[in-house]
């Protein structure tokens, strides 16, 4: 029998998943304390704005305490991703509508993402997030629930999903944010910008209509609206794979 290779330590799985956490070495200083805070941030500032010294100087403590437990910002993210897949919630795999379930799901991972508008922007980045025990638990509950419908490919029918709602979120926060950074309200900075919008759109009458009809209406019913129309449509699409 083949002996099974040994870890190379010299060449480590570049993941905070792959290694011990640290233990705290002052009351105050904990990686869930770090991460708390990397979060906070986060929401407030974007991820430009982070670094291991801000947070090293919010949290009160040196570099050496800090890299501790996070030894660089690819590994922060991957803790910060985790952590707000927490609040995602997922209906139990037995719930009897499957598709009020899956909306639900979808409802909650939009709401995620736009309370943390970094979020959907950072998933293909953050190095091996997809290990971390909220990610892997809320993957699970998905699979459960996709696998006790009955789709011959769950895991093809989730990605499906998960990609029309991370898609359409990181558009939706992306927006939202700009008009957080005006210092506006939603309605108030679309009024301001209407002009503008109208203008751009005189010689294109498809557009020019929509424009019209949709500064009559309350953005956040239009863009629920646009949300659950896609959704509905991704989840008839889904339906027909469903064997009879």
């Amino acid at each position: 029998m083949a002996e099974k290779p040994s870890p190379n330590p010299s060449n480590p799985i570049p993941s905070v998943w792959a290694r011990q956490a640290a233990a705290a070495d002052q009351p105050a200083l904990s990686r869930a304390a770090i991460v708390r805070e990397a979060i906070v941030m986060l929401d407030a500032d974007g991820i430009e704005a982070l670094s291991m010294r801000k947070l090293g100087a919010r949290l009160n403590a040196g570099a050496t305490s800090l890299y501790r437990h996070v030894a660089t910002k690819d590994e922060l993210m991957e803790l910060a991703v985790d952590e707000v897949f927490g609040e995602i919630s997922v209906p139990p795999a037995d719930s009897p509508d499957w598709r009020a379930a899956a909306t639900e799901a979808a409802g909650s991972f939009r709401a995620s993402a736009l309370r943390h508008p970094w979020l959907a922007s950072v998933l293909g980045q953050a190095g091996l997030a997809y290990l971390g025990p909220n990610l892997m638990a809320y993957s699970e509950r998905l699979a459960s629930l996709f696998t006790n419908v009955g789709f011959p490919e769950p895991s093809r029918a989730i990605e499906t999903l998960l990609a029309y709602v991370i898609g359409m979120s990181t558009t939706e926060a992306a927006w939202l944010t700009t008009v957080a950074r005006s210092g506006e309200t939603e309605a108030d900075f679309i009024a301001r910008l209407a002009p503008a919008a109208q203008q751009a759109a005189s010689d294109h009458a498809h557009l020019n209509e929509s424009y019209q009809e949709s500064l009559a209406l309350d953005p956040v019913e239009v863009r629920d609206s646009k949300f659950s129309y896609g959704l509905d449509v991704v989840l008839d699409g889904l339906a027909l794979r469903l064997a009879p």
